[in-house]
């Protein structure tokens, strides 16, 4: 009887163990985990690499010095020539000395004198009649002109390179370069390309007829100067620099300088050239740099 209990005992002991093995499993506090590395920054470069690239989808502007439609090709230009839809065709290049390009499939070919329309015309021609293409669409641009120009310097809108294609006048030359700035001289210089010069006067280019307003050809030069000064002081209303116009005298000068003061004298005046004192009449010419100097009446 006692061994029947204590076996009975024993067993009940055992199977109380196994239960509480799982439960103390699954109440056991988990072990800590490492925490986890903080990635590191990236570099400011990494960061410029990374972001989006964002494309302007505006078209680029066109260049103000752009050849014109008629403008007429010449050697030293630069063409690309492409036909719409076939890549391996795209070709830049310079007009050469003989005045031949040389292109995919129909070699070289002659383009000088040829306009960019008449080019394409006639690239589309050999295309078709060897039978390269059946319907090609040719562009021709002419992406640098060097051998139709007029140059055009000074104190005008934008100086440089004007491309010309036909015989323009002076004027109109003077007008594509966006025109004469305030402080511009009167008059224009115009060097023709053989190194011939003649000084022009604007206002008969405005307002005169062909003969007042030649026509340029490529290699002339157009020289817009800035316009020359002289200095007034003294006895006058509004001293001060003034710039000298087509016939300046010294009564002009006197007048653009406001008029003699209540204490002016126009006998008493002084004009220093070129560190010299002078003494001109009312009418005598004032030059660049003079200066004058009003002295006071004597009462």
């Amino acid at each position: 009887m006692y061994d029947k209990s204590r076996l009975m005992f024993v067993s009940a002991l055992a199977g109380m163990t196994a239960l509480a093995v799982p439960a103390a499993a699954q109440i056991a506090t988990p072990a800590p985990s490492r925490p986890r590395a903080a990635a590191p920054r990236p570099l400011p470069q990494q960061q410029a690499a990374e972001a989006p690239v964002q494309t302007s989808t505006s078209p680029a502007p066109i260049p103000s010095g752009s050849a014109p439609e008629g403008y007429k090709i010449g050697v030293d230009d630069v063409l690309e020539v492409d036909v719409l839809g076939q890549s391996d065709f795209k070709t830049r290049a310079r007009v050469q000395s003989d005045g031949t390009i040389t292109l995919p499939y129909i070699g070289a070919i002659p383009v000088k004198g040829e306009t960019s329309v008449s080019l394409v015309k006639k690239i589309e021609g050999l295309l078709k009649a060897g039978g390269y293409y059946a319907k090609p669409i040719v562009s021709v641009d002419i992406v640098n002109f060097v051998s139709n120009y007029v140059t055009v310097l000074g104190q005008v809108g934008t100086a440089g390179l004007q491309p010309v294609d036909r015989g323009y006048h002076v004027s109109e030359i003077i007008a594509r370069a966006g025109g004469l700035k305030a402080d511009a001289a009167d008059h224009v210089v115009l060097t023709r390309a053989d190194g011939t010069s003649r000084k022009l006067d604007y206002k008969k280019l405005a307002q005169g007829g062909p003969e007042d307003d030649p026509s340029v050809a490529a290699g002339d030069k157009v020289f817009v100067p800035e316009v020359e000064r002289f200095y007034i002081y003294g006895q006058v209303n509004a001293p001060g620099v003034y710039p000298i116009r087509t016939d300046m005298t010294l009564r002009r000068a006197v007048a653009q300088g406001g008029g003699l003061a209540p204490a002016g004298s126009i006998k008493r005046v002084k004009v220093t050239r070129d560190g010299q004192e002078l003494k001109l009449k009312l009418d005598d010419p004032i030059k660049p740099g003079d200066t004058i100097v009003i002295g006071e009446r004597l009462f």
